[in-house]
């Protein structure tokens, strides 16, 4: 009961955050994810049960002194009175490759007595952090002037010990020495990735071996959450891996598959007036979105048609304002600040931020801090 408890309590916390999305300004999942089923660049690669009797040991690095290194003293406009450790830096988990994700990690004010938290965003290819701790869960949100932090209340870390992980290589601050992995990162490697993430992550913070551990997140880690679930029960099975405490995993508003995706949005948008009776019947009779059949150029039109009904409009939040560029300097609208994302991306590539972040130490981010990629 407590863990259901535990898990409620985030999610009812994060209600108040979740009309800020993890994707913003300029960023359409259902795009992107209709490119890939139209052209035929479908993921096949997710985890799968393993049948072998014994497992390759992962990667573990040496990770003495690396928590200490990893320390945030303060981030640059941070407000005073803070009375909780903050944490971010690099896990390596391929030393050919040199592939090294990026993390931070928000600790409860009673840290001891809490349980351990992974959030993980979607996209694919949204951060984690940018998104997820500084948009919506996180213990601070970026003032409009792209300088100044201000506090969360609603924030995780109040029930738990959150982990942000930004993931795949090439996502928010991660990187690769290789960089042919940015065009390589699907399911399987991202979760293979955030499994050795966690067994080195948790020798460089042993004091949470043995916590609660839940995995939660949004969109696209609908399939990132179930898929590190299922790598971390099939390796706790093995007595020469690390045993990760696994209790529970949540996800809001999780992207599963392409039917249920574009069938629920494409009624979503009928019964809020967005489009035609007209458009809808012909999504409805000219498009199957099942994840093995091709999308009809007949359904393309229609699904073109539904675009440009839709007219500009937030898409996370219909009636929610939009950051025009006149506004993007403007104080917040009501509890809601269409520029968020605005104001968070020049804050995180400030060069004074990102050495307090530990972060694009090594100068091969492959461009500025992105919010999504």
């Amino acid at each position: 009961m407590k863990k259901v408890a535990i898990l409620l309590l985030l999610f009812h916390s994060c209600l108040v955050a979740l009309v800020h999305c993890y994707g913003g300004i300029g960023f359409d999942p259902l795009e992107k994810i209709l490119e890939k089923q139209s052209s035929k660049q479908q993921e096949a690669n997710y985890v799968t049960e393993s049948t072998a009797t014994e497992y390759s040991p992962v990667y573990v690095g040496p990770q003495d002194g690396l928590k200490a290194a990893d320390k945030i003293v303060s981030l640059p406009g941070q407000p005073n009175g803070i009375n909780f450790d903050q944490y971010s830096g690099y896990v390596r988990v391929d030393p050919n490759a040199g592939r090294a994700p990026f993390y931070y990690f928000a600790e409860s004010q009673n840290s001891s007595s809490k349980p351990l938290v992974l959030w993980l965003n979607g996209g694919p290819g949204c951060s984690s952090f940018g998104n997820g701790a500084m948009m919506e869960l996180g213990p601070f949100r970026v003032n409009s002037d792209g300088l100044t932090l201000s506090e969360n209340k609603y924030a995780w870390n109040n029930a738990a010990n959150i982990l942000f992980l930004e993931s795949p290589a090439g996502v928010g601050f991660s990187y690769s020495n290789t960089t042919s992995d940015y065009d390589k990162s699907g399911d399987a490697r991202t979760a293979a990735d955030s499994y050795t993430f966690l067994v080195n992550w948790l020798e460089r913070f042993p004091e949470y071996k043995t916590r609660d551990f839940f995995i939660t997140g949004e969109s696209y880690a609908g399939h990132y959450v179930p898929q590190l679930a299922q790598l971390i029960l099939q390796n706790n099975k093995i007595t020469n891996q690390t045993v990760i405490n696994l209790q529970g995993i949540a996800i809001g508003n999780a992207y599963v598959d392409y039917e249920t995706e574009f069938t629920g949005v494409s009624n979503f948008f009928w019964t809020h007036a967005l489009i035609s009776d007209e458009i809808y019947e012909g999504i409805v009779a000219n498009c199957n979105f099942s994840s093995d059949v091709n999308i009809s150029l007949t359904c393309q039109d229609y699904l073109a048609q539904a675009r440009a009904a839709g007219g500009n409009i937030y898409p996370y939040n219909i009636y929610a304002p939009l950051c025009l560029p006149s506004s993007s300097n403007a104080p917040p609208v009501s509890i809601f600040d269409p520029c968020t994302e605005n104001y968070i991306a020049v804050y995180l590539n400030i060069p004074q931020v990102q050495k307090s972040l530990h972060a694009n130490v090594t100068g091969l981010l492959p461009g500025p801090w992105q919010s999504c990629k």
